[in-house]
């Protein structure tokens, strides 16, 4: 039943990507017969769906925003500032079934380690190494853009960010893995928010590979906010991530 629910998610983020609405709606009509026919696991069910349903609305809006004569910059702004209508539905979801919304909203707790087969790795510095390794990786690319491209990127590369890794993390991090890890298992909860979010970049153009590439990243921050038990550092974590993106030239 997992593995049937993982591969209806996944179908259903690749099929609203690209506009397959056949199969979009064979996924949406695959997720009602299981939450008729399957009593135990109707919450996480209905809460994939509502993402889903959340993430097409995300889509057609951004087709509207397609048609009109602004800037490319305030185009992408405008396409992160529409996740939240998937975070919308899934925080509907919750009150629909009447439980609490949960996303690791605490403090960082740095004592838990990464217990690797023969070493432990501590958190709090398996997050700084990751951080400047890629943000070492993105400067590569930033030093060869001149002064003024990066000056006009400013405040842009700013919202951009911050928009950007605050929505996607609360997706993700926040409300998805907190509510898959509580109904089914950790590595569930990880494999499935990481290749969602990963899959969720078809939506602006990435390649599959290069998608499920991202989603090695999902994987980071997910071990990241569950040894922490906090999503601010994965917060934070993504927003280098934006800021590199943007000024060496992948985002715009």
């Amino acid at each position: 039943m997992l593995i049937i629910m993982a591969v209806l998610f996944f179908g259903g983020i690749a099929s609203i990507s690209y506009q397959q609405g056949i199969v979009t709606a064979f996924v949406f009509l695959g997720f009602v017969i299981l939450l008729f026919f399957n009593k135990e696991k109707r919450f996480i069910l209905s809460l994939l769906l509502s993402f889903l349903i959340g993430f097409l609305i995300f889509m057609v809006s951004n087709n509207f925003i397609g048609t009109l004569t602004i800037s490319k910059e305030m185009k992408i702004l405008l396409n992160r500032l529409f996740l939240i209508f998937i975070i919308i539905g899934m925080v509907l979801n919750y009150l629909i079934f009447k439980k609490k919304v949960s996303w690791y909203n605490e403090k960082p707790d740095w004592k838990n380690p990464i217990v690797l087969p023969f070493h432990k790795i501590n958190i709090f510095w398996f997050w700084i190494i990751g951080i400047v390794v890629n943000g070492t990786v993105y400067l590569f690319f930033i030093l060869q853009k001149d002064v003024e491209y990066l000056q006009s990127l400013f405040l842009f590369c700013l919202l951009f960010s911050l928009i950007n890794a605050v929505f996607e993390e609360i997706i993700w991090r926040g409300i998805m893995l907190s509510a898959l890890k509580e109904f089914t298992s950790t590595g569930y909860a990880i494999f499935v928010t990481s290749v969602g979010f990963g899959l969720l970049h078809l939506a602006i153009g990435f390649s599959i590979p290069l998608s499920l590439l991202i989603s090695v990243a999902g994987v980071v921050y997910a071990i990241i906010t569950l040894k922490t038990k906090s999503i601010y550092p994965s917060f934070a974590f993504h927003i280098v991530i934006n800021i590199g993106m943007v000024y060496s030239g992948f985002i715009i």
